[in-house]
């Protein structure tokens, strides 16, 4: 197996293609990089910005370069050295536009009789013979008609049964779009009733829908693979198997998110991870935990009284199989292999009470005993239909049991990642994918270990600090960090934010707050107004307790706009965001840099998300899918151009290019301890020739006095910085006088 020693990740658009990506590599190989990771490439929905969307497996998306595009970026970087990892979705296909997508029309046009039927996960009986598809407006009935041999609905076109005049006659019915909620028959990524989920357990299917990827790989055109979404999946494990055989063992990724003590099913075929339990490691260990207490206050006084995550977490999940996914509860119980008295009730409350995404049953069994002690404990009324279902739902044979992990993920999904990180605003840089808010920090110990274990047993997975899909990029992260060092002044600030531009809920205003002083940077004023809107939109209806998507509260909405437009057209509002980061721009960019070196030097297989090796202040998608400036990038690292962030970018190349140049020194983990009064303040260590030195808690350590005499204690040898080029006895206050991290290597080495 080839593996990448780094990646960078490319979205590659109907803007940038793969042409202009190849374009790119130049750039990327100077930078240091090993492989260009690049977004899904099979054909999709038209004008599809991330690839998500799939709608064929018949090549490569012609928006997007094409085969021809694809040969070209792959003869490109296989000249460079580089190698290539693409991003597959086997769980899902876009179905927003059915005459895009060959196999669905199929299935709409012909039924149960379509060759393609058994690629979809349909209950045909639960919508009386028919595909329900909710598309329909609330009393536009009238607007469905008949067009020669299609269905039309405003945009809206689905074919007719061959020898049918008839709405009627279908083999599907265009219900009202509410009914996507507990009528829906179809199984959905999520709540998303435009991606039709895939069944690639049938082998069949699999081998339609990978003919494509196989083709990449005989024609040595990609060289390894990201999964999304393999919880989506009936048997990942399985999945995983399958596609080591379609590729002959190549490296192979999974977006899998793990909770706080979990770990990878160790029999599956993959590398490991995409990074999140990376990501949530390295902002913890940076983060202060003496601000935890203070900043539990503040939360308590802005909410009124006290927040509980887990029973926020529990509620969260539980409005969400009662709600959005209530359809997909009563799919499980209809799979259950006789009837339950308050089965619909019992299963939704055993999927709140779920502590990970999901199981693999047999490995996981554990994690149904928890869900069922918590849920007995919650609603003891139901013991009777816990006892009925738990011998079920611990088969991994059974179809209830099947069904009920492939949901447990979605409801965690849609509960904390889309409802409740919009809720909890307690230190917004902690509500991360992956990450769990109520872990406030780690210690440096507790870092080690768990590097040391990382390289024991998972030292190809992905590290990571920025993706597609993070709510926050990682300067923003690192920015926000700032205010476990200095609660009072950020409560003090905050408290003087809300006085001049009031907002109905203090809590939800301090997590705008909170993303306004993360992106707050100078080079990206004159499109932040723009993008903070569409941030405070969408966070305050995924948040979902004061407006939705469905039910849009316009008042509400006004007044947190309004507070948005204060930042720029309020000189007093302007005049406390300015003092405020007087306090956070220095500790935030040491927090930057710090970060940054320890994704890229700790074990793992560091990825750069397309342009975080300058400032990354992205918030959630969109706009974190923004083009990215690459002439800029390509300038500032020849030294013909200026950025206020070559810092950064000068710390991401050394690092990649040491790693892709040297991979000798980082084959093992070793802790490098410090002695002296700011010892806490420094986190080191040794991958075996080459060591990193960061700093953390900055605030505390300027407040302390600086480094002083603190010093490493370094293996024998003589040591210099390859960022500043000179070498040190490990006297802390000489080696971070220019940059707060250092990358040591021997001398003469």
């Amino acid at each position: 197996m080839r593996v990448p020693v780094s990646t960078y990740r490319l979205q590659i658009t109907p803007d940038f293609d793969l042409v202009e990506a190849a374009r790119r590599l130049p750039y990327l190989h100077a930078l240091g990089v090993d492989w260009v990771y690049l977004s899904p490439l099979l054909p999709s929905e038209p004008g599809s910005q991330h690839g998500y969307d799939v709608v064929g497996f018949d090549g490569v998306d012609p928006q997007r370069g094409g085969d021809a595009g694809l040969a070209t970026l792959s003869r490109e970087a296989h000249r460079l050295g580089m190698g290539v990892l693409v991003d597959i979705v086997p769980n899902h296909v876009g179905v927003a536009t059915p005459a895009e997508n060959a196999w669905w029309w199929d299935l709409l046009r012909l039924g149960r009789e379509s060759e393609h039927a058994v690629a979809f996960d349909v209950d045909w009986a639960a919508g009386g013979g028919k595909l329900l598809i909710p598309v329909v407006g609330d009393g536009d009935e009238g607007a469905i008609r008949v067009e020669g041999d299609e269905v039309r609905y405003h945009d809206h076109r689905f074919p007719m049964a061959p020898g049918t005049t008839a709405l009627e006659e279908q083999h599907y019915a265009l219900v009202s779009w509410r009914a996507a909620d507990d009528q829906l028959n179809y199984r959905r990524f999520f709540a998303v009733n435009t991606l039709a989920a895939v069944r690639v357990e049938d082998p069949e299917v699999f081998a339609r829908t990978h003919a494509e990827v196989r083709r990449w790989f005989e024609a040595g055109l990609v060289d390894g693979l990201r999964v999304d979404h393999p919880d989506g999946l009936r048997f990942p494990g399985r999945y995983l198997d399958d596609l080591a055989d379609l590729t002959n063992d190549a490296y192979v990724l999974v977006e899998k998110i793990l909770e706080p003590g979990e770990t990878l099913p160790s029999s599956w075929a993959t590398a490991g991870t995409t990074g999140y339990d990376a990501l949530a490691l390295v902002d913890r260990v940076l983060t202060d935990p003496a601000g935890e207490k203070p900043l539990d206050e503040l939360e308590t006084r802005l909410r009124g009284g006290p927040v509980d995550w887990a029973v926020m977490v529990h509620d969260s999940k539980r409005a969400v199989a009662d709600g959005i996914l209530q359809a997909e509860v009563r799919r499980i119980v209809r799979e259950l292999p006789a009837p339950v008295p308050d089965a619909e009730d019992a299963v939704a409350e055993l999927l709140a009470c779920f502590p990970v995404y999901r199981s693999y049953l047999p490995e996981g069994r554990d994690h149904l005993g928890i869900a069922l002690a918590r849920a007995r404990r919650a609603r003891p009324d139901l013991a009777a239909a816990y006892d009925a279902l738990e011998p079920v739902l611990a088969d991994p044979w059974a179809a209830a049991a099947r069904r009920f992990q492939q949901t447990s993920g979605m409801v965690m999904a849609k509960g904390v990642e889309d409802c409740s990180f919009y809720r909890w605003s307690r230190l917004t840089s902690l509500n991360e994918v992956g990450g769990d808010p109520a872990v406030f920090a780690v210690g440096v110990e507790e870092f080690h270990d768990a590097m040391a274990r990382r390289q024991r047993e998972r030292p190809h997975a992905m590290t990571t600090l920025s993706t597609h899909d993070t709510k926050r990029g990682e300067d923003v992260r690192a920015r926000i960090a700032v205010l476990a060092e200095i609660p009072d002044v950020w409560a003090a600030s905050l408290d003087e934010l809300l006085r001049l531009a009031p907002l109905p809920d203090p809590g939800f205003g301090a997590l705008l707050w909170q993303a306004v002083l993360g992106a707050w940077t100078p080079n990206h004023l004159p499109d932040l107004r723009e993008r903070l809107h569409g941030y405070a939109e969408k966070a305050m209806r995924e948040a979902g307790d004061r407006t939705t998507w469905t039910a849009p509260d316009a008042a509400y909405e006004a007044e947190v706009h309004a507070a948005v437009d204060a930042v720029f057209d309020s000189p007093d509002v302007r005049r406390v965001l300015a003092e405020l980061c007087g306090h956070v721009d220095e500790p935030g960019r040491s927090n930057s840099l710090a970060a940054k070196l320890l994704a890229l030097t700790m074990p793992g297989v560091p990825d750069v998300y397309q342009g975080s090796e300058l400032w990354e202040t992205s918030l959630v998608d969109p706009d974190n899918r923004r083009p990215v400036a690459f002439d800029h990038r390509a300038a500032v690292l020849a030294g013909d151009a200026e950025d206020d962030a070559v810092t950064k970018l000068h710390v991401t190349c050394s690092a990649l290019t040491l790693r892709r140049d040297r991979p000798e020194l980082f084959l093992s983990y070793a802790p490098v301890t410090a002695t002296g009064p700011a010892a806490d303040h420094v986190l080191a260590f040794d991958r075996g020739g080459a060591i990193t030195v960061v700093t953390r808690l900055p605030v505390g350590l300027g407040a302390a006095g600086g480094w002083r005499d603190t010093a490493l204690d370094l293996p024998p040898g003589t040591w210099h910085d390859v960022l500043t080029g000179t070498s040190t006895t490990g006297r802390l206050a000489d080696l971070l006088a220019v940059h707060p991290v250092a990358l040591l290597v021997q001398e003469g080495s």
